[in-house]
């Protein structure tokens, strides 16, 4: 059997510059006064911490077994991050602009998060030392939960029933309280799908070398990333289609997915990027991270199922020949899920 071949990204990835601040709108929306951002500040030291710099340039693999003759596609594997998800690059440039405008010290940083980027925060504040409280449905995995006590995070469980969407209301909630947290919001900061245009999209373009790319999927959860890449691309490959992928319906088991017709769609969604709007089966999604596992030797999370899901239906819709995906992170996070053992 072969193996996924595997390309390093190379070095001259864009990043934003340190300084550059993210704006005014996360402490507005925790009701802080801003005029104390417009007083000179010296540089918060953190800044120069190298964990800042061990984020991005994953790799991209072809995968060699389950996409049909004729098809190439990629998958940037996002679990090669220091904090094992693709929700590193939107966490450090979040934490890094709040360092830069002073938002930090004093304070704990607060966000929703169905998991990988509370991960993140978590991780980031036990190497940078800040607080961080979660609000995380009671639906996420075990594995998520223990990671995020391991570093430390305080985490506050709401409904499961209410997804992303439930975290998001209680975060708002014990937003009001601004000199006790500071809200990171991911879900509205632009520096999220900022992250992802100045980094993943220049990324995949480099490690192609120049080789013409027909498709690039993304899952939906905050957004970031699809939107991010998507971005870069039109400017940067104006004739890559893009597609978006989302739960087939708004009760399902893709965590870090949001069915978008029924969530709070994150603000800096932009549905006009999109070519192919797709939705996925939960069962379908679970099916493929097996068959991942099994196929191509990659253990990776449901969500990264339900990308190649819709990598393999758009790439067939629009006869796409070269064709790159995410993979948001490993399957590790998810094995005490049952699906795993299904033949």
């Amino acid at each position: 059997m072969r193996g996924a071949r595997v390309e390093s990204a190379q070095a001259h990835v864009l990043e934003r510059p340190i300084g550059t601040p993210m704006g005014r709108f996360s402490l507005e929306v925790a009701g802080v006064d801003m005029s104390v951002l417009t007083r000179p500040r010296p540089e918060d030291e953190r800044l120069a911490h190298p964990l800042l710099r061990q984020v991005c340039a994953t790799p991209l693999a072809e995968l060699q077994r389950i996409p049909p003759p004729g098809v190439r596609v990629l998958a940037k594997l996002e679990a090669a991050n220091r904090g094992g998800s693709v929700k590193d690059r939107a966490a450090r440039a979040i934490v890094e602009a709040a360092l830069v405008e002073g938002a930090l010290p004093g304070r704990r940083l607060l966000d929703a998060s169905s998991g990988n980027t509370g991960i993140a925060y978590a991780m980031l504040g036990a190497a940078l030392g800040f607080e961080v409280t979660l609000c995380l449905p009671g639906s996420a995995s075990a594995e998520r939960r223990k990671i995020l006590r391991a570093y430390g995070a305080e985490i506050i469980e709401t409904d499961p029933l209410e997804g992303s969407d439930g975290a998001i209301r209680r975060a708002r909630e014990l937003a009001r309280d601004g000199h006790r947290f500071f809200y990171a919001d991911q879900y509205s900061n632009p520096e999220n799908p900022r992250a992802h245009e100045t980094t993943t999209g220049p990324e995949i373009l480099s490690q192609l070398g120049g080789e013409r790319l027909d498709l690039f999927v993304a899952g939906l959860g905050t957004g970031g990333t699809f939107v991010g890449v998507s971005r870069h691309l039109a400017h940067a490959s104006p004739a890559t289609r893009r597609a978006s992928v989302e739960p087939d319906r708004p009760f399902h088991g893709l965590e870090g997915l949001k069915h978008m017709a029924s969530a709070i769609v994150p603000a800096t969604f932009d549905a006009s990027l999109a070519h192919l709007r797709l939705g996925v089966a939960t069962e379908e999604a679970q099916e493929m991270a097996r068959r991942l596992a099994r196929e191509e030797g990659l253990l990776a999370g449901v969500s990264s199922g339900a990308a190649l899901v819709g990598a393999l239906r758009a790439a067939r819709e629009t006869g796409a020949r070269t064709v790159v995906t995410v993979f948001p992170d490993g399957g590790e996070r998810y094995l005490s899920e049952r699906f795993w053992e299904a033949e």
